[in-house]
């Protein structure tokens, strides 16, 4: 970031609806730090686009042609791993949340989301912090358990945290923002960011629902 004031957050919108992907465009361009550098119809334009202009965060429907949103968002990671990706759905419940956390997805935004809403979101995942409601933080960690008990979950070997990694990993799994945590732990919030990542580099993980994942699995979490 050069200069006195920070670049963009570069956003690509894709949506097989061509009214819906233009309003939330038009309206997205209106925000002084977001800059839309692209739209696509489909999953597999999304992820040509996504290639060719390396988007920071990418809005992406879940229901779409030719390929859908999950698969495009496993493809888009690849191509671009430092992408945030935002999952659109029309209702929180969706089966394939799980899916789409493990596919890379950094959280999910409801269609019916007002323009503000979706630029906060768009400025939380571009820092590197996930985005789920309450409504569906409950139903993600719901079927995490389910697979921790079914067996269906992946073993992920790794080192243990340390007490004050663990107490941020328990209310990252809240869905607390790093703000919320600071408060709530009385340090500052760029120690909570400095926690998180030393976190998700000692576990090899890639984002903090992931994370999340790791903690239900290994039953670090005081789950119901």
């Amino acid at each position: 970031m050069a200069g006195q004031e920070s670049e963009p957050i570069r956003v690509v919108v894709v949506d097989d609806q061509e009214l819906f992907r233009r309003g939330l465009t038009m309206l997205l361009g209106v925000e002084p730090d977001i800059e839309v550098v692209g739209e696509a119809g489909d999953g597999a334009a999304a992820a040509e686009l996504a290639a060719s202009v390396a988007p920071d965060v990418v809005l992406l429907d879940v229901r779409m042609p030719k390929r859908s949103g999950l698969e495009a968002c496993v493809e888009i990671k690849e191509l671009v791993p430092t992408a945030r990706i935002i999952m659109l759905t029309m209702s929180d419940e969706e089966g394939d949340l799980y899916d789409a956390v493990k596919n890379g997805a950094s959280g999910y935004l409801l269609k019916d989301a007002s323009i503000d809403e979706v630029a906060q979101a768009v400025r939380v995942v571009a820092e590197g912090q996930s985005l789920i409601s309450p409504s569906m933080a409950v139903k993600l960690l719901d079927e995490f358990k389910e697979m921790s008990r079914s067996g269906r979950a992946e073993e992920v070997p790794g080192p243990r945290l340390t007490a004050r990694e663990l107490e941020v990993l328990r209310l990252v799994a809240t869905g607390l923002a790093n703000r919320d945590i600071a408060g709530q732990l009385f340090i500052s919030e760029n120690t909570v960011k400095n926690h998180v990542r030393n976190i998700l580099e000692k576990l090899q993980l890639h984002s903090r629902m992931e994370a999340v994942m790791y903690a239900v699995r290994e039953k670090i979490l005081d789950l119901p």
